[in-house]
């Protein structure tokens, strides 16, 4: 699965990013023997503890709702921050990035579902973000493209809509705030159930588990 689904996505230019949330590190070697280098999270002290012990190529991906506190623990090597939903927790990033002088690449999350549990920023808040002059002053972060998660439905038209409001999110935040920047390119979005229609609606990033490593027990 996992080498015809690397396959596809390459061919379109999309990345894949292997979600390993609650799955044994052991799935994950069995993975990473098949290529994958790109694996996602949602929390922090599970990403910490397989950071330990499995291989250092590996990127290592924020997907889950990140809290401020948490962002120390993982500043010093994170990939890419997914899920970037508020002023004060990219601020955190930025000031963590500076103690270990990097510069972390985060993603702008967008609230694009019709469900009360999803995460996210709407339209007027991102650009009250962009616009702050507490934003103008950030050297450790870069701003690499949105996320959104879909409704967890079977319309397909629904999630459709939802996946092209998000590319319309990206679109104009490209034109208005980072024409010039090249870094700007990313959007995450499209999971296990929902990947296709993501990627016919311009994701550059996917974030699939179950349909890699089997069905997963819920915490």
């Amino acid at each position: 699965m996992i080498d015809i689904l690397q396959k596809q996505l390459s061919a379109a230019g999309v990345k894949l990013i292997a979600v390993s949330k609650t799955y044994p590190p052991e799935n994950i070697l069995a993975v990473y023997a098949e290529g994958c280098r790109d694996f996602g999270e949602n929390k922090v002290q599970e990403l910490v503890d397989k950071y330990e012990i499995l291989p250092k190529d590996i990127q290592w991906h924020v997907i889950g709702h990140l809290q401020t506190n948490k962002v120390k623990y993982i500043a010093p090597f994170v990939a890419m921050i997914h899920s970037v939903d508020s002023l004060r927790l990219l601020a955190e990033i930025n000031k963590q990035g500076a103690k270990h002088h990097r510069q972390i690449p985060c993603l702008l999350q967008f609230f694009i579902a019709e469900e009360d549990t999803k995460f996210g920023l709407d339209w007027a808040e991102a650009v009250e973000l962009l616009e702050s002059p507490e934003f103008a002053d950030f050297k450790h972060v870069i701003i690499a493209g949105v996320m959104g998660m879909a409704s967890f439905t079977e319309n397909q038209e629904q999630v459709r809509r939802e996946f092209d409001t998000l590319k319309q999110y990206f679109d104009r935040l490209k034109k208005t705030y980072f024409a010039n920047q090249p870094t700007f390119k990313e959007i995450s979005m499209g999971m296990s159930g929902d990947w296709e229609l993501a990627v016919e609606a311009g994701s550059t990033m996917v974030r699939i588990g179950s349909a890699i490593f089997g069905a997963r027990t819920k915490t």
